[in-house]
């Protein structure tokens, strides 16, 4: 069955939701993962019955489907250490409160169960997003970090987490971590240690975008092998590298674009990930889920990109061989 192809709300946020489903469906995109920010979804409103409705009205007049709820800055604040200034820019003024910074951790808490339950409302089986991390601030190694300062962080994140996730399976959806730099987890070692840490719960997995994965050099093809039981959802974007004598992996705390950087996000197929390969594993992985095509090219207008995008993935996002095709083919042989 062919897959769908969604629109992650996430950089249309500053746009009301009936505009962006109306560009969405004229394109030709099947669904939208829907950001829990701007005006497009408010999760607080889970009980709301009328509110839930209304959402499900508007994505029927325009002929998509929600194929995932992502709530990503909320979650962002669940784990992070230190809560400050720029929390407060991504924040609603209901979680950021008073600024205290456990306060907002554990209001960040309770919105995301209340994301839970508005995605069982929605009848959306996953939600996407970040966990935050208190010990991503440690990253240099030095000064030289204690192992057990590092066990503290996977402790908090589990003990952050685990009620959450609660919540998640009494309603019977799931949760996507976005391997991400900033988060805890943020390359293949990170992610092993993380589900550990989760103790390998059935409604924590994995949130697959493969730019973040080229920006750091890591393969993100093995990704999807090696995590192939965790794969929950995927995002298409890309990255483009610019690594020389100057321009560093870090970024160097320049503006994305800015052409002194070592790299930048792009617009899907005009970067280093190798799409066609991706495609082809999560074929063998047996993938059956969304592919989301979040679009972030600061150097290109995205109602260029965004429909741009579209074109590329559907073109190669091949469906796997029919079983039946297979069959036939080997008993030739």
């Amino acid at each position: 069955m062919t897959r769908p192809i969604s629109l992650f709300t996430g950089q249309w946020a500053d746009l009301p939701l009936e505009e962006v489903a109306g560009l969405a469906a004229g394109w030709g995109y099947d669904g939208l993962e829907l950001a829990c920010w701007g005006d497009h979804l408010d999760v607080s409103r889970w009980d709301d019955d009328e509110y839930v409705q209304g959402r499900l009205d508007l994505m029927d007049r325009h002929g998509l489907k929600i194929v995932a709820i992502s709530n990503h800055l909320t979650g962002q604040a669940v784990c992070d250490d230190p809560i400050d200034r720029r929390h407060e820019e991504i924040l609603s003024p209901e979680v950021w409160g008073d600024g205290d910074p456990e306060g907002v951790r554990r209001r960040a808490a309770e919105a995301l169960k209340d994301t839970g339950r508005m995605a069982a409302k929605l009848g959306v089986k996953t939600v996407v997003g970040f966990t935050g991390s208190s010990i991503w601030k440690t990253l240099a190694m030095f000064p030289p970090v204690p192992a057990d300062m590092i066990e503290a962080g996977y402790q908090d994140f589990a003990d952050r987490w685990n009620p959450i996730l609660d919540v998640y399976e009494e309603v019977g959806v799931r949760f996507a971590l976005e391997v991400h730099p900033s988060e805890i987890a943020y390359d293949y070692w990170t992610a092993k240690r993380t589900l550990e840490a989760i103790g390998h719960r059935s409604s924590f997995g994995l949130n697959w975008d493969p730019s973040h994965m080229v920006w750091q050099d890591l393969d993100p093809v093995a990704f999807l092998w090696d995590f192939q039981d965790h794969i929950f959802h995927v995002h298409c974007k890309d990255t483009k590298k610019r690594l020389n004598g100057r321009n560093g992996r870090l970024g160097s705390h320049l503006e994305w674009a800015d052409p002194r950087r070592g790299w930048d996000f792009i617009s899907t197929g005009h970067g280093d990930v190798p799409w066609e390969d991706a495609f082809r594993m999560l074929n063998a992985i047996g993938y059956d889920g969304p592919l989301s095509v979040e679009w972030e090219d600061a150097g290109m207008d995205r109602l260029v990109g965004a429909p741009e995008g579209l074109e590329f993935v559907r073109r190669l996002a091949f469906d796997a061989p029919d079983a039946a095709f297979d069959s036939a083919f080997s008993s030739k042989e």
